[in-house]
C-alpha cells in the first residue's frame, strides 16, 4: 500500500483535506465521518442546556435564570429577534438584584450550541473572574432562548458598565462545541454589533479558557479605561503568563 500523501497535513487542521475517492463519491469512511458530523451540528444546535447544571457548577458565585421572548426552541430558531429580548417577567425578577454600581455582568446564553455552553461557559467565566480581582460583578445570567443582544437588556436594567456574553456559537461540521464571549460597553438596547468586541472558537482544539480570559479581561479594563467597545478598541493584548508550549498548543486547562 502507498503511504497517503496527505496524512501529514491533515493531522494538523481538523478541515476536511484530501479525502479522496471511491467512484464518483466519497469513500465510505469520509462519507460516514462526514454524516456524524452533521448530526452532532444538528444536535448542538436543537440541545437544551442544564441550566440546573450550568449554576451549580457556578456555585458559589450567585446565578439569576432569566428568558428571551422566545418561549422554546422552535421559536427561538424561526424568530431570532424574539431570542434578542429579555421577557417582561424575567425583567421584573432583575428588580430583585440589589441596586449597585455594577462594573461587570456575565451573561451565559444558549445561543447555537448547548454542548459549548455546558461544557466550557462556567469554567470560562471562573477564569475571567481571576483576572479582575476587586471588580463588582452582579449576579451571573443565565438567558435561556437568548441570542448576544439578549446582555443589551440585562445590562441595561442593571446599570453595569459592561457586559460579558458568552454564547454557544454557531456550529460547524468540524466543531460543535465552541463558545464565543461579545463584551459592550455600557450595554442598553439599540447596539450596533459595532460596538462589541468579540473572541470566538474557545474550545478543546481552539482558544484555551486561559488565552481567552487573559484577553477579555484586557478588553474589559481598556473599555472602562477608554469607555468604549467594538471597533475603536482594537485587542492588541499582550500574552503573558503562558507557557510557549500552551501558546503553541492552545490546549484547554
Amino acid at each position: 500500500m502507498s503511504p497517503d500523501p496527505w496524512e501529514t497535513l491533515r493531522r494538523s487542521t481538523r478541515a476536511r483535506i484530501g479525502l479522496g475517492r471511491a467512484g464518483d463519491g466519497l469513500p465510505t469512511g469520509e462519507l460516514l465521518k462526514f454524516q456524524l458530523a452533521h448530526a452532532r451540528a444538528r444536535d448542538a444546535v436543537h440541545g437544551q442546556v442544564d441550566f440546573d447544571k450550568l449554576a451549580a457548577d457556578l456555585a458559589p458565585l450567585p446565578t439569576i435564570r432569566l428568558k428571551s421572548w422566545a418561549g422554546d426552541r422552535s421559536t427561538y430558531l424561526r424568530r431570532p429577534d424574539l431570542g434578542r429580548k429579555l421577557h417582561p417577567d424575567s425583567a421584573a425578577k432583575l428588580a430583585d438584584v440589589p441596586p449597585q454600581p455594577w462594573d461587570l455582568v456575565f451573561v451565559i446564553a444558549d445561543g447555537l450550541s448547548a454542548g459549548a455552553v455546558q461544557t466550557h461557559a462556567a469554567p470560562m467565566v471562573k477564569a475571567c473572574i481571576e483576572r479582575l480581582p476587586g471588580w463588582r460583578i452582579a449576579p451571573i445570567v443565565l438567558g435561556e432562548q437568548a441570542r448576544v443582544a439578549f446582555g443589551d437588556d440585562v445590562g441595561e436594567a442593571l446599570g453595569a458598565e459592561l457586559c460579558l456574553l458568552l454564547v454557544g456559537e454557531r456550529p460547524g461540521l468540524s466543531v460543535p462545541d465552541s463558545l464565543g464571549i461579545y463584551m459592550t460597553y455600557r450595554p442598553k438596547r439599540g447596539r450596533r454589533d459595532s460596538e462589541r468586541n468579540c473572541l470566538s472558537n474557545i474550545h478543546a482544539d481552539g482558544l484555551s479558557y486561559a488565552l481567552a480570559a487573559d484577553k477579555a479581561a484586557w478588553l474589559a479594563r481598556e473599555a472602562v479605561r477608554l469607555r468604549l467597545s467594538g471597533v475603536d478598541l482594537k485587542e492588541n493584548a499582550p500574552v503573558t503568563g503562558l507557557s510557549a508550549a500552551e501558546v503553541n498548543n492552545n490546549v484547554l486547562k
